[in-house]
């Protein structure tokens, strides 16, 4: 499903990337024992992937991006 207007390729490539991200690194990599357990792994991903994964393209995580660059605005 598109996630953007129609038309508007660009924006669905940020999310796809970051959805085939996911699931390479995260979903085909373990086995859930239920809902409850699939939920904190997925928070622990997600505080891992916005708070310490870095970035090779930004050179930090994207937490530290946003509060850098927020701070000079």
């Amino acid at each position: 499903q598109s996630m953007s207007r129609k038309g508007n390729c660009h924006d669905n490539a940020v999310i796809e990337n970051f959805f085939g991200l996911m699931k390479s690194e995260f979903l085909y990599h373990k086995d859930f024992e239920s809902i409850e357990h699939f939920k904190q792994e997925l928070s622990a991903f997600m505080e891992k992937y916005n708070n310490r994964r870095i970035k090779s393209k930004l050179r930090m995580s994207p937490v530290q991006f946003r509060d850098k660059y927020q701070a000079t605005a």
